[in-house]
């Protein structure tokens, strides 16, 4: 048993469990027709089934009734604001399952020949008596549950406000937490403005983007295997994740602890983050960094130029062929660059832990910090 938790915490560190679930999730989701060919060879099509919704869930909670089983995760998860988001990791697996579950049998019946389940249920409810009547129960149900929760479990209410006391680690609230990580990479300006603004105009612009009117109205994963595929790594990988990270591991003084380690307020880790032209300079070419401040980060400039000059240029010649047929060069241009710029959080989330890369382009003297 020891041994098995010393694995799931070794592999719990970032820079191996990040990668891991890149890759996993690239197999899961496919969002080529190759790698949907190899999913459906290898069979994990299945987990989109009855069997593989048993299985998921099986996996799931096995994996937590083993942990609770271990003081420092039970420790952790069963703290009253930590509860919640154990829900959240049910509900999403649940949801997940569910809506995959309708896609493929949709996928199936497409393939058949068949209509999409959906254009074949033409039976019409009426609003009233029969939808207020189950948002009525619902109601009710919700509220007594509410209820119930809010005496079983404790309020996670400390004293009050003390600014010469701060707890260690202080985290945002739950909702908070994936911006909260972001933090650490980026400076606050970047992680607190620019992002969350880069996401709601690439929301906002998916309508107008998007023409593909497969999938309108119906469930379906291999039609539009492509937007799935690229709106679940951002909801899943770079939301859901985060949040999973900042509330279970990540401990105090901002550390990373494994889920059965216990959170030592001493540990201490010994890591010396540079930035890239400190990289570059003083460790490549064995010198001191130039005080031109332009000369200084040109090594970043000029990554940051390839990273958004080329990015588009490759993909339309690869991944987005169809896509840049589909859209045309503006429209084109316009979803790639968003898309890298979305691209770049995880990016420079592994440059930090796996080579403790602390900037691209640092720029203290006018707080642009990249």
């Amino acid at each position: 048993m020891d041994q098995i938790k010393h694995f799931i915490n070794v592999i719990s560190n970032p820079q191996i469990l990040f990668p891991i679930i890149v890759v996993i999730f690239f197999f899961i989701f496919p969002p080529t027709s190759r790698l949907l060919a190899l999913n459906k060879k290898l069979k994990i099509y299945n987990l989109w089934t009855k069997r593989g919704g048993i299985f998921l869930f099986s996996l799931l909670l096995l994996f937590f009734l083993f942990g609770l089983t271990d003081a420092n995760f039970r420790s952790i998860v069963s703290k009253a604001d930590n509860v919640p988001i154990v829900g959240l990791i049910f509900l999403t697996v649940f949801f997940l399952w569910f809506s995959m579950k309708q896609a493929t049998e949709n996928d199936r019946r497409i393939a058949e020949g068949k209509p999409p389940k959906e254009a074949e249920n033409k039976e019409k409810v009426l609003v009233w008596p029969d939808l207020v009547y189950i948002e009525f129960i619902a109601l009710i149900v919700c509220s007594a549950f509410l209820i119930i929760w809010s005496v079983v479990l404790q309020a996670p209410l400390e004293e009050p406000a003390n600014p010469t006391v701060s707890p260690n680690p202080s985290k945002a609230p739950w909702y908070f937490l994936g911006l909260q990580e972001m933090l650490v990479y980026f400076d606050p300006w970047l992680a607190g403005v620019v992002f969350p603004t880069v996401i709601i105009i690439g929301m906002m612009a998916i309508p107008f983007l998007d023409q593909n009117k497969k999938g309108s109205g119906y469930f379906s994963f291999e039609e539009r295997k492509m937007a799935i595929s690229i709106f679940l790594f951002f909801w899943l990988v770079l939301w859901v994740f985060l949040i999973i990270v900042g509330t279970f591991l990540r401990g105090p003084n901002w550390n990373f602890f494994g889920p059965f380690e216990y959170w030592d307020i001493h540990k201490l880790a010994a890591l010396t983050n540079i930035n890239l032209s400190e990289l570059i300079y003083m460790i490549w070419f064995k010198t001191s960094l130039p005080k031109n401040i332009l000369l200084r980060e040109l090594g970043g400039f000029l990554a940051l130029i390839l990273y958004f000059g080329l990015g588009p240029l490759i993909l339309a010649k690869t991944f987005f062929k169809n896509l840049y047929a589909q859209l045309g060069t503006l429209k084109y241009t316009f979803f790639t660059v968003l898309l890298l710029m979305a691209a770049g959080l995880p990016i420079k989330m592994f440059l930090r832990w796996a080579f403790n890369i602390k900037y691209i382009v640092a720029i203290p003297e006018f707080f642009f910090n990249i």
